[in-house]
């Protein structure tokens, strides 16, 4: 289906404020892109507009090897889109689930690498300065797993600066909570204001819950998930996992630190310090695309497929591909069918499904986050 200068060949997901297809250029370019597409519904409220073009504009600076690379922003017949380079892969929160289900754990040096590669690419936007020189001061607000892209070649890629902003005047936004509670900081829940040193936080969530498979923060309520977060009460990864090092605790801990003054003081600094121990585990960043690749076996050959049928579908013309959307606790997932439905862009619910933000998952089973491996006495 022919929209602007691209052709959309197929929906790969829907979250509460786009859409997001699978495209490519009409002018032949074999490259693909993801294009998202803003929900119409919103398209009508002009601060909705207003955040989603500021997102894309500052993608649009964000070019770092860890960071999804944004090509344009633009608006094609009223629909507001933002074009980005197409990563096949999963997220980390599937990645995570998939360990569960299969009963493994992220190697130990794989998830250092990739918290390094999280680190990196949030000190490039923590850092990043305008044109006149000055620091942006962009802050992510967050980083969470669903947020970081395991590519099949092996690439950690953040996605989605969705709520990240330069946090100039017009736009900060001091006493509102955004993101997802469990992986925010304990300042952010107070509402307090935010430097790079809060996605340090989030980071050393991610890293921690790699290593013990276990959801650092939970509560009953939301209420009861926001104080966990507030008070920042952490065990040892190695009280979950014996392969982790003393060292490794140690980093983990003070990337996690209550107190933002004894906390990594910029995620430049938390990178290095898990670099230095990935240097002691001989790692080889081809062993993480082998483990994707093998953990995903059949949904990487249906990705090696589909991507051949992008490339070779006809200018004009879209193909069948398997919908994704995301379900009412907001993960990816794809609809198991032989007869796919065609590319349209649809009109969805005026209300995205709402997402259980306390953990609690509305009394059902945790999931991956269960308790399948068990704490060390």
């Amino acid at each position: 289906m022919a929209f602007g200068k691209y052709y959309l060949l197929g929906l790969i997901a829907r979250g509460g404020m786009a859409e997001v297809y699978r495209a490519r250029l009409q002018n032949g370019d074999k490259r693909l892109y993801a294009v998202k597409v803003m929900r119409p519904q919103l398209a009508r409220e002009a601060r909705f507009i207003d955040m989603f073009h500021r997102e894309g504009k500052l993608a649009l600076v964000l070019k770092n090897r860890c960071i999804v690379e944004t090509m344009e922003i633009g608006q094609h017949d009223g629909r507001h889109y933002i074009a980005m380079e197409y990563i096949g892969g999963r997220d980390l929160t599937q990645v995570l689930r998939r360990c569960q289900e299969t009963q493994q754990r992220i190697p130990v040096p794989h998830a250092v690498y990739i918290a390094a590669r999280i680190a990196e690419g949030l000190h490039f936007a923590h850092t990043l300065q305008g044109p006149d020189g000055r620091p942006l001061n962009i802050v992510n607000r967050d980083v969470s797993p669903s947020n970081v892209r395991m590519s099949y070649d092996g690439d950690v890629k953040l996605l989605d600066f969705g709520i990240a902003q330069a946090l100039m005047k017009f736009t900060s936004e001091i006493g509102i909570l955004k993101g997802k509670f469990s992986y925010m900081s304990p300042e952010q829940i107070r509402g307090m204001p935010l430097d790079a040193r809060t996605d340090v936080f989030s980071a050393g969530i991610i890293l921690h819950e790699m290593l013990t498979t276990e959801k650092l923060f939970r509560g009953d309520t939301e209420f009861a998930l926001m104080e966990k977060v507030r008070k920042a009460e952490v065990p040892p990864p190695s009280n979950f996992n014996r392969r982790v090092t003393p060292e490794l605790d140690a980093i983990s801990l003070k990337a996690l630190a209550r107190d933002v003054a004894d906390r990594y003081q910029s995620a430049a600094q938390l990178a290095q310090d898990l670099d230095a121990l990935i240097a002691g585990y001989r790692f080889d960043p081809k062993e993480l695309r082998q483990f994707i690749r093998q953990l995903f076996r059949k949904e990487y050959a249906k990705e090696l497929e589909e991507t051949e049928m992008a490339l070779a579908a006809e200018p004009g013309l879209s193909f069948a591909m398997p919908f994704a959307g995301r379900t009412p606790t907001g993960q990816i997932t794809e609809t198991p069918t032989d007869t796919m439905p065609s590319v349209k862009i649809e009109v969805p619910p005026d209300e995205p499904p709402p997402v259980d933000e306390s953990g609690n998952n509305g009394g059902k089973p945790r999931g991956f986050w269960g308790s399948l491996f068990k704490r060390k006495k």
